[in-house]
């Protein structure tokens, strides 16, 4: 018996980019989610088709068809236009499936939408996430998340937003952009921005069904391998990130023989590849996370790929990250003075206004220096910025053991 949850997370996406050729994306969704339930209905007794994708294509194709014939403000050219494609409604080839989820990805991550739109279309679309789940990842009521989807889609009609996989001279451009967006939905369940959960697997583990899709579609592509690389190498720590009670368990003390070490291997098999082939930021990340996964870690080597991320992709986080690379290489009075000066910048202090990282770096630099009261000041910053229960437990923590 085929595992339908499985057919749906493989053919979901399939389904509505095919239909998206022909129809407006909502009669798409909405076509491709009532042949999933015919699908549901049927099969137990009649049998799973040889072909199930195929079948659900034709099958969705065939509501949609039902839909746009009801619809009277439809003119009559257009009605023998869907008329011509009952006709041909056959299985369609690989190929073309497979162009039209790229052009769908590339849709729903457009640049004219805005980056939370992109991320709730990717995931509700791309993913087949429903509405409530996507409303969970952006801790948003549902009947909110329901009117963004909503506009977003009307944004794609009204602004004339093609249907299309960007020409070659565009693509780097614009799969950076699809790249930040699968990447930000991975995070968010790597380091939620709110809740009480550490670590959020369901989330992470759709970023990283997007990044196979991606690197499926776009197998030449190195950034793309890399950003596989990259969240399988995060994911394979997921089981030791937290303790029984939930609470943070910092990387220095996780229990390294519960490590993924099948994702270890294809994350580092991944990054080194791309290495090899164009060192972009999404590699030099995934090399960075290859050398945490080794059993001696290689700090040095950590603290030389930051140096050449921050050449090539500056930005506070990179500068934070490579502060505790050079404080393991040179001591923590070098990047404590890193992380001070990071703070004097005006994209510094906009950060150390609204985040708690940079406090918690600095706070445990100057535990490690033997300065107590200052770190007590730095953790206690952290603990007002911090915003999630298992963070605000872990410093009130540290706070009772420097008090």
């Amino acid at each position: 018996m085929i595992d339908l949850d499985e057919l749906h997370r493989r053919e979901w996406a399939r389904v509505v980019a095919t239909l998206a050729r022909s129809f407006d994306l909502d009669t798409a969704e909405d076509a491709a989610a009532e042949a999933f339930v015919t699908a549901i209905e049927r099969w137990p007794e009649t049998g799973v088709p040889d072909n199930p994708g195929a079948w659900l294509v034709t099958a969705a194709r065939n509501r949609a068809i039902d839909r746009a014939r009801r619809e009277r403000t439809r003119s009559e050219r257009q009605a023998a236009g869907h008329e011509r494609l009952v006709v041909r409604a056959e299985p369609t080839v690989r190929a073309d499936v497979d162009d039209d989820v790229l052009r769908l990805v590339f849709t729903c991550c457009h640049p004219a939408l805005a980056l939370e739109a992109q991320i709730a279309l990717t995931l509700r679309l791309i993913a087949g996430l429903g509405t409530p789940e996507v409303a969970r990842a952006f801790f948003v009521p549902e009947a909110t998340m329901a009117q963004r989807l909503v506009r977003a889609k009307k944004k794609i009609a009204a602004a004339g937003i093609p249907y299309r996989v960007p020409e070659r001279d565009e693509l780097p451009e614009r799969l950076a952009g699809v790249l930040r967006v699968v990447y930000l939905i991975f995070r968010e369940g790597y380091a939620p921005s709110g809740g009480a959960d550490v670590v959020r697997i369901d989330v992470c583990d759709e970023a990283i069904r997007l990044a196979r899709l991606l690197a499926d579609l776009l197998p030449d592509e190195p950034e793309v391998l890399a950003l596989l690389g990259l969240l399988l190498l995060h994911h394979s720590r997921r089981l030791t990130r937290t303790d029984e009670d939930g609470d943070v368990v910092l990387l220095a003390d996780q229990d390294r023989q519960r490590w993924d070490r099948d994702a270890i291997a294809e994350g580092t098999l991944l990054a080194a590849r791309a290495l090899r082939r164009a060192p972009g930021p999404y590699a030099l990340q995934a090399g960075i996370a290859a050398c945490h996964a080794e059993a001696e870690v290689d700090w040095r080597a950590i603290a030389g790929l930051y140096d050449r991320l921050a050449r090539i992709d500056p930005s506070p986080a990179v500068t934070l990250n490579r502060a505790v690379a050079v404080a393991e290489v040179e001591g923590p009075a070098a990047g404590l003075a890193m992380v001070d000066s990071l703070l004097t910048t005006a994209t510094g202090e906009a950060i150390g206004r609204t985040s708690h990282q940079p406090h918690l770096v600095r706070a445990d630099l100057l535990r490690r220096l033997d300065r107590p009261e200052e770190a007590l000041i730095a953790y206690r910053r952290a603990l007002g910025l911090a915003t999630t229960e298992p963070d605000r437990r872990f410093l009130a923590r540290r706070i009772d053991e420097l008090s």
